[in-house]
């Protein structure tokens, strides 16, 4: 793997380390959490620095093909950074408010990138280390890892978009539950649950989800991108149908389309550049 190629060196310190994967001709994104004092917490350093290096990756020519989030240190995050938790009571409302706007939307980039972000949770992540999995496109958990919205057993408001992101994956009544107890439960139950998409030994996550973003890679990588958008961007099924007659007619144009339909005449797997 090379290094933190096509990212600014000066934003990775060892807050977020950044490797790659070359696979059919495109690049797969680890992306690791890597601050080992305060157990990957999400301090306002780490949430720069995160910031940075994704919107480095979504100005890339080519784009990776997909992206996968983990944490070092063995453990994925340990949450709300305590020292900066302890601060707000010394704020204003005002400043906390503004604070917390900015400072989720370090982490939420996630939603938006122009590829998919695959969260390989390789440890317990609670409150908010647990909101920016449910950011992801695709994440999986340890079967035995602790998980929890725990936000009101430390006394405040749901935050990182945890109202609105836990209720569009498994409905309102299971958000109901989990927000408004702000229980814990394994990674196990999150897959009965409908909030992960599987479970993996804690040795192996991160190799089992690089497996899976391979098989993305597998895909056009632009049908790949617009397909994503789609789903978040399609409100109902009109909706859809005008985005996806769009979004197909431009796929359409390219190349990968063309090697597409080459390939099936010669009965071979096609080879897509992103053209």
């Amino acid at each position: 793997m090379d290094s933190n190629r096509g990212v600014p060196a000066l934003e990775l310190g060892s807050k977020v380390e950044v490797t790659r994967e070359e696979v059919n001709g495109g690049t797969i994104v680890h992306v690791k959490f890597d601050q080992p004092e305060t157990r990957n917490s999400l301090t306002l350093e780490m949430g720069l620095s995160f910031h940075r290096v994704m919107h480095a990756l979504a100005g890339e020519h080519p784009l990776p093909r997909a992206c996968i989030l983990s944490g070092k240190n063995g453990v994925f995050s340990s949450g709300g950074d305590f020292q900066l938790l302890k601060s707000f009571a010394e704020k204003t409302p005002k400043e906390n408010t503004e604070f917390m706007q900015s400072f989720y939307r370090l982490f939420l980039t996630v939603r938006h990138m122009p590829f998919p972000v695959l969260a390989a949770v390789n440890g317990h992540a609670i409150g908010a280390a647990l909101a920016i999995t449910l950011a992801c496109d695709l994440r999986y958990f340890v079967p035995d890892a602790k998980y929890s919205l725990n936000f009101v057993r430390i006394g405040i408001h749901p935050g990182m978009g945890s109202s609105f992101l836990l209720k569009q994956i498994a409905g309102m009544m299971r958000a109901q539950e989990l927000i408004l107890t702000g229980r814990y439960f394994s990674g196990t139950e999150a897959e009965q649950m409908g909030i992960c998409h599987g479970t993996f030994p804690a040795d192996t996550i991160v190799e089992k989800v690089t497996e899976i973003a391979r098989e993305i890679a597998l895909g056009a990588p632009r049908a790949v991108r617009l397909a994503k958008r789609s789903l978040y961007e399609a409100t109902d099924i009109e909706n859809a149908i005008q985005l996806e007659s769009h979004f197909q007619a431009e796929t359409y144009q390219t190349q990968d389309f063309r090697e597409a339909l080459k390939a099936i005449e010669e009965k071979r797997t096609p080879t897509f550049k992103d053209e």
